[in-house]
């Protein structure tokens, strides 16, 4: 393979984020409704692991919609897949034989709350973030931090493709890209292998 095959494509943006969760998308949409505000042009990018937004995202959840009041006040207009309000809480005390049903922590009542798949939403959210010039990659793993001189991080790189069981690059060799931003946002959730070899 010649040394031009082997060169990772290099893209440059704003900002890059890692993850297309909730937290990784709602800022991606939060950034460009501050820059449209400030009228001025701002590249996001954001790159999912998975196949697909949401792939990798738990089921279920009981969700609150305050934030997501704050950040898109007609949400309820725009088709989110929030459909089933959480009706009723019972808190039980389980014993061998039988439950107690005890008072329901003020803290812990979900009036007002929806029962919802985590899944659903995000690709909800990405039809948003999209619709405002946000650029989202699925099935893009981002392998590595890039860091400048000093020792600051200057983006991420996604992991190289075609490579065979022994570790050789194959026919279908694909080097990584590496995604450069002036900001880098890990949102890759609490088993985030990049967020880990930030932290050490």
């Amino acid at each position: 393979m010649g040394e031009e095959q082997l060169q990772r494509e290099r893209m440059e943006y704003d900002v890059v984020i890692v993850g297309a969760g909730p937290s990784g998308l709602a800022a991606a949409i939060r950034l460009k409704q501050l820059a449209a505000a400030a009228d001025r042009e701002l590249g996001v990018c954001v790159v999912e692991k998975g196949s697909e937004v949401g792939a990798h995202i738990l089921s279920g959840a009981v969700f609150e919609p305050r934030a997501l009041q704050e950040l898109i006040p007609d949400w309820r207009k725009k088709g989110t897949p929030l459909a089933t309000p959480a009706a009723e809480d019972r808190f039980l005390l389980l014993t061998a034989t039988r439950a107690l049903r005890l008072p329901t922590p003020p803290q812990m009542a979900n009036h007002g709350n929806y029962i919802i798949s985590l899944g659903n939403l995000c690709r909800w959210f990405a039809q948003q973030a999209e619709e405002l010039g946000v650029e989202i990659y699925p099935g893009f793993a981002a392998a590595e931090v890039l860091y400048d001189a000093s020792g600051r991080v200057q983006g991420v790189a996604t992991g190289d493709m075609g490579i065979g069981r022994d570790g050789q690059p194959t026919d279908r060799y694909q080097p990584g890209v590496e995604l450069l931003a002036k900001e880098t946002l890990f949102a890759e959730g609490c088993r985030g292998s990049l967020t880990k070899t930030l932290v050490e």
